[in-house]
């Protein structure tokens, strides 16, 4: 039976918000990255390996010895008690105060996403996001048929004052937005971090406009360098903010435990929406979280990752110095573990990553982190789940891949730019503007006029 006979079969059956549905980029790659060969600097993949083993270990005996019966029993819609006294200790970590009576524990961060988007969300009304933005959440939006306005960013995360701009423009066209989804610190995918007077401001402009926020914050434990901003939701305090936790980058994703604090009637709603999707999260994975944080060393743990995770984004950065041509442009996260690197806009990611897939390696297009069409010239790299060797000869492979692209592109338009001298040195310092970084030229000629 052909596929498209397979499908006059099927496609009366489905459901109208199926022709909307986008897959997700990173997903479409697993299969292709777990193969040995690969070098995938794609997914937002922590390293699990670096979890002690005699941990792992015992917290499992444990569970078998003295919870077994429990750990394989449903669990409440909203999560155990002790789960959330967990929850609460991370969260405390970044300067937050959270009701567990607030907390709704989830099957991942991803879960939330998807849940106060069913939430909230009618088809056709809108959603603020940041442009470019989280690309797991596009085809939550994107199934939920939400009209996506995606606000710029620059060096200092969203720009609050387009935001407040873009919501005057909906305020005279008869449209309220539902709510802002951000990812404030160390931004998912370009790495930024917004500043604490932009988020002090866009605290303001919810409570001034009564807007629901979505902060989304799996990395804010993650810092390799600076201070520490923050969280929304410490400065909102829950009024109009609603978190969104997870364990797995500072845990592991395999567990599949997130959170959301958000306010009593939207939690309720929450509540509702999650018994209908999976009844209640994976007490196993609940238990798991409890045994491993009464051993009393998540922190060094942490502490453990960010010491590993840094050495690896420094390797990275330096590799992109010395691979990518003197027209590209990246970000340099303080924390997190993504760079967001632009290259010239006659280069289309999307298929620059099929000819990269040929040399084994793997990265997400920019594209991916749009809803309309922008960021066909950027890439998204994730630097935590490789090692650094690994990481050197990655960017090497697609800075070779992107070589070529520039090669063909000067032989065909008779525009050859000339390459640095000191290319191999040039400085990746953050610019004013993720989407447009200034060229090592740029920055010498800036330099010198001050």
């Amino acid at each position: 039976m052909t596929l498209s006979r397979d499908l006059e079969r099927y496609a009366g059956l489905f459901a109208s918000r199926t022709k909307v549905m986008k897959s997700s980029a990173m997903r479409d790659l697993m299969a292709v990255t777990e193969r040995p060969e690969v070098i995938s600097l794609a997914g937002g993949l922590p390293d699990t390996s670096t979890f002690p083993p005699d941990t792992f270990a015992a917290v499992a005996q444990r569970i078998a010895a003295e919870s077994r019966a429990r750990a394989l029993q449903y669990g409440p819609t909203e999560g155990l008690e002790g789960t959330k006294a967990c929850i609460t200790a991370v969260m405390a970590a970044e300067g937050m105060t959270a009701d567990p009576e607030d907390i709704v524990v989830t099957t991942g961060g991803q879960q939330v996403i998807d849940l106060v988007t069913k939430t909230l969300i009618d088809p056709g009304d809108v959603v603020i996001a940041e442009g470019p933005t989280y690309p797991g959440a596009v085809p939550v939006f994107s199934t939920y048929q939400a009209t996506v306005v995606q606000v710029d960013m620059d060096a200092d995360g969203m720009r609050v004052d387009l935001l407040e701009e873009t919501l005057d423009r909906l305020d005279r066209d008869g449209r309220r937005p539902k709510f802002i989804y951000t990812v404030p610190s160390f931004q998912n995918p370009t790495g930024v971090t917004m500043s604490l007077p932009r988020r002090r401001r866009l605290v303001e402009v919810a409570h001034e406009r009564e807007l629901l926020v979505l902060e989304d914050n799996p990395y804010g434990l993650l810092r390799y360098e600076g201070d520490p901003a923050p969280p929304l939701y410490a400065l909102d305090g829950g009024v109009y903010v609603m978190y969104l936790g997870t364990f797995s980058k500072i845990l592991s994703p395999g567990i599949r435990l997130g959170w959301i604090v958000a306010p009593p009637p939207v939690l309720e709603k929450i509540k509702l929406g999650k018994q209908a999707t999976d009844l209640c999260t994976s007490t196993l994975s609940q238990l798991m979280v409890q045994a491993y944080f009464e051993r009393g060393r998540w922190r060094d743990y942490v502490d453990s990752l960010t010491t590993v995770y840094r050495a690896r984004r420094d390797t990275m950065l330096d590799s992109l110095v010395d691979h990518f041509p003197p027209q590209a442009e990246w970000t340099r996260p303080a924390g997190g573990l993504f760079i967001w690197a632009t290259l010239p806009d006659f280069i289309d990611t999307t298929d620059l990553l099929a000819r990269a897939l040929r040399d084994n390696v793997a990265f997400v297009p920019g594209e991916a982190a749009f809803l309309d069409g922008r960021g066909r010239s950027s890439m998204r790299l994730n630097f935590s789940g490789c090692d650094e060797h690994s990481i050197r000869e990655g960017v090497r492979r697609i800075g070779e891949v992107v070589k070529e692209q520039v090669d063909l592109y000067g032989t065909i338009t008779g525009e050859h730019e000339a390459v640095s001298p000191d290319a191999a040195s040039r400085p990746t310092e953050p610019s004013a503007q993720v989407l447009r970084m200034p060229t090592p030229g740029e920055r010498e000629r800036r330099a010198g006029e001050l």
